[in-house]
């Protein structure tokens, strides 16, 4: 339930919008990027309705929701925004609200998959699939759901047993730093 003093004063939808640097009070509920989003079945809240509890100053139920780790960040709700709201970049900004605000998640699952996938960026200068998996079946204690598929998945091609760094691997890294200094000052 939201703090009345906070949907009165929008301090959550203002926080929200400059950190992500996008409009989110100019959405009108068309649920564009929530019929575009291919993780909306799996996600407890849709795009459309986070947004609408962002502007309802509802920050506990939108930073303890599953919805904000699931987003893949593919930018399809962003596509088709109609208003130009950048959707993932809202998605972004509500995960880092809720690590700097040390939410607890009823699955941590899904921040664990997040800190997965960003250490694999990190440390190749992009994402190497099965090591960021190893990565996250250790972390997640998690190691036999979804092993069916490392076979199909090897056999078409679509994990390699080696990462392939990104020529600007060492640049990545510094970004990460950058961005750790940053959160330092904080």
């Amino acid at each position: 339930m939201p703090d009345t003093l906070e949907w009165q004063t929008g301090s959550f939808l203002k926080d929200v919008e400059r950190r992500s640097g996008t409009p989110v009070g100019a959405c009108f509920q068309c649920h564009k990027c929530s019929t575009g989003c291919p993780i909306a079945p799996d996600m407890d809240l849709l795009s459309s309705q986070v947004m609408r509890m962002i502007h309802l100053g509802q920050e506990g139920s939108v930073l303890e929701s599953r919805a904000i780790w699931l987003c893949a960040s593919c930018e399809a709700c962003t596509t088709r925004c109609p208003m130009q709201i950048d959707v993932a970049a809202v998605m972004d900004s509500l995960r880092m609200m809720a690590v700097e605000r040390k939410v607890e998640l009823g699955d941590p699952r899904g921040e664990q998959f997040n800190r997965s996938f960003l250490q694999s960026v990190c440390r190749h200068g992009r994402v190497f699939e099965l090591g960021m998996m190893v990565a996250y079946k250790i972390r997640s204690r998690d190691f036999w759901t979804d092993a069916e598929k490392s076979g199909k998945m090897f056999s078409k091609g679509k994990l390699s047993l080696l990462p392939k760094r990104s020529g600007s691997a060492w640049e990545v890294a510094r970004l990460f730093r950058r961005a750790e200094e940053e959160e330092k000052k904080r």
